[in-house]
């Protein structure tokens, strides 16, 4: 729907430049973040780079992933304090030359950092971390004797039958 523009004459012509674009007023909507504005402002970095992670059990033990694209292994540290997983890290902003034109700047920057807590029987000695193209991967096991263990069935022989 364009909006209209009057003429001298009384003629009215559509005007391109005053089109609303609902789906991109939803779009900028829901991307607006009323602290980036005071970051910039009071020269501080507020944790705008916040990576989600996904947390998955399975028989053996807990893996933790995150997308971490852009951070550097040595920006990364993992700890493991009793039951409380502790995963923070930074990405560097990358630095803006003299003269070029930005028309979007939409990627964060900064430090985050995420704590988990665990439940009993993890296996602290044995946790392994991994950043490959650009995902973090831990892995915590659980001690063996926490782990599920499968009980079979022995089978009763012909002469022993129980009587009823």
């Amino acid at each position: 729907m364009a909006s209209l523009i009057r003429r001298n004459q009384g003629e009215v012509a559509p005007s391109t430049a005053a089109v609303w674009d609902p789906f991109r007023a939803m779009r900028d909507m829901l991307r607006w973040d009323p602290f980036r504005e005071l970051e910039a402002a009071a020269g501080g970095d507020y944790g705008l780079f916040a990576p989600s992670f996904d947390v998955k059990e399975n028989k053996e033990g807990y893996l933790f992933r995150a997308d971490l694209p852009g951070v550097k292994e040595e920006d990364l540290e993992i700890s493991l304090t009793g039951n409380r997983l502790a995963i923070s890290g930074k990405r560097e902003a990358e630095k803006h030359e003299q003269g070029d034109t930005y028309y979007a700047s939409e990627r964060s920057y900064g430090s985050f950092s995420r704590a988990f807590t665990l439940p009993d029987g993890t296996d602290a000695e044995n946790v392994k971390a991994e950043l490959k193209n650009g995902v973090l991967q831990v892995i915590v096991p659980k001690k063996p004797e926490v782990q599920p263990k499968k009980i079979t069935i022995s089978k009763a022989e012909a002469g022993n039958k129980a009587k009823a």
